[in-house]
């Protein structure tokens, strides 16, 4: 079956599919191979530019051209063969190096290193890096706007209904006078001071092997300071450095950012629930569609 709002398994990918565009740009499959890709090709750079790793020898221009490319143009259909060699190694990572490999097959400088886009890394190593560009990406660009839309109305209605008399409530019954503009205020002020500890979350990753400890790294290279090399790698990506996990990136920042998001959300609740006595007592009158 063709995904559709009837067949689709969620109604986040079905009814209110049109709603989710720009984070489904962000957060499908699609979306992850493509940043598996580029942390890849952006690690193996990232050794070719460090004259003490020897056997990755410095890339020319044409050659950081064509790595540039392959993420520049990727395509579902490019994904597709991706899952294609998924389906032979059964994993989703390996996958991704294989098929950057056979990608540069052909190109001589390029391809005498190309064993090296995974060198050192656990499957974490890759994942926690696009995992947390995918949320920074998301929260930036669609979540933190969104927000800022709803805060700049809110703030536009406080001012314009500032001296709108209004009878308050409290415990549902009539209680002493405010005004319109100040009931939206409380909300305008209490989403600001949310928005801006979502803002806040630093977005963290690493990238220092299958425990934590850089001890491939090392045993390949015992004279380079791995911690220093990956630390640059990772905030030239835009991100915060973790010095400190096991295995994987604990994901602690994810619980602070989604703690914010839920805050959001149930202030959002609490003015919808507003909005909705406020029409139920005859203050407020819907537009009918």
């Amino acid at each position: 079956m063709n995904l559709s709002p009837l067949t689709a398994l969620s109604p986040l990918d079905g009814r209110y599919s049109d709603k989710l565009t720009p984070l489904r740009q962000r957060f499908s499959e699609y979306a992850l191979i493509l940043h598996r890709v580029k942390v890849e090709v952006g690690w193996l750079k990232a050794l070719s530019d460090n004259p003490e790793i020897a056997e990755v020898a410095r890339f020319s221009n044409s050659a950081l051209t064509a790595l540039d490319a392959v993420s520049n143009t990727f395509s579902e259909a490019d994904a597709q063969a991706i899952k294609n060699i998924e389906s032979r190694t059964n994993h989703d990572v390996k996958a991704v190096e294989y098929w950057l490999i056979e990608k540069f097959a052909a190109h001589a400088e390029i391809s005498n290193a190309a064993w090296f886009f995974h060198f050192a890394c656990t499957s974490e190593d890759i994942n926690n890096i696009c995992y947390a560009l995918m949320v920074k990406d998301a929260r930036d660009n669609v979540i933190l706007p969104a927000v800022d839309g709803v805060l700049a109305k809110l703030a536009t209605m406080a001012h314009e209904h500032a001296a709108l008399a209004m009878l308050a409530r409290t415990h549902g019954q009539a209680a002493t006078p405010t005004t319109l503009g100040k009931e939206i205020a409380n909300f305008a002020y209490r989403l600001r001071r949310q928005r801006q500890r979502l803002a806040d979350v630093k977005i963290l990753a690493k990238i220092n092997g299958a425990v934590g400890n850089y001890n491939a790294h090392i045993v390949a290279y015992p004279g380079l300071n791995w911690e220093k090399f990956c630390q640059a790698f990772i905030e030239n990506l835009g991100l915060e450095f973790n010095p400190y996990t096991t295995q994987i990136e604990p994901h602690d920042f994810l619980a602070e950012l989604f703690d914010a998001i839920a805050a959001i959300n149930t202030i959002l609740i609490d003015l919808n629930r507003d909005c909705w006595a406020y029409i139920s007592i005859g203050y407020f009158q819907q537009k009918v569609k």
